[in-house]
């Protein structure tokens, strides 16, 4: 009888393997491997191998706990990256302005941004560059409703905020992650 996989694909549905091999998730392994060093504080031959030994063997005995890596676009994420970046700057400089002016000009008010996508990677990504972006802050991902809810010190239209959330990173994101939208509009699903 054949043995049922413990993974499935959230939107397939279907049975995924797990990564397997020695270099089964590379960035992960550069990533145990320069924490290691940091940790050491050394590059002296020792650790340089103890940071090799567990780039390799870590990722490979965690690859059954871990879903399958992601594909990125990479041309798209560095768009995405560049939109982010300049989105910060512009927005430290209007969160400033508000907050050494005076208080009463503030309009803070709650955002409700529905979600395109259940796809994790997707809204993990959208709810971090909306709490990194000055301004706002990303407090609940509600699953169940399918939206974001965000905290923002200051804002007249708040379709108008939606929207250009949803335009500027989600849609990015999901061009980043080649994700279609599962869901339209600004209503619940």
């Amino acid at each position: 009888m054949k043995q049922p996989s413990l993974l499935t694909d959230r939107h397939t549905g279907q049975p995924v393997k797990p990564a397997s091999g020695w270099w089964s998730r590379p960035g992960l392994s550069l990533l145990l491997a320069l924490a290691w060093l940091a940790l050491a504080r050394s590059v002296e031959p020792v650790h340089l191998l103890s940071a090799l030994l567990i780039g390799l063997c870590v990722p490979r005995l965690v690859s059954a706990f871990l879903p399958p890596p992601a594909t990125v676009r990479w041309g798209p994420a560095m768009r995405l990256a560049i939109v982010v970046l300049k989105d910060i700057v512009v927005a430290n400089w209007v969160v400033a302005r508000l907050v050494l002016g005076p208080l009463a000009r503030m309009r803070p008010m709650w955002l409700r941004v529905p979600l395109a996508s259940d796809h994790p990677q997707v809204n993990a990504l959208f709810a971090t560059i909306i709490t990194t972006t000055p301004g706002t802050v990303s407090c609940v991902v509600d699953e169940v409703e399918h939206c974001i809810w965000v905290h923002a010190i200051d804002g007249d239209d708040e379709a108008a905020m939606v929207a250009d959330m949803k335009a500027r990173y989600e849609a990015a994101l999901m061009d980043v992650f080649s994700v279609q939208p599962e869901r339209t509009g600004h209503g619940s699903a």
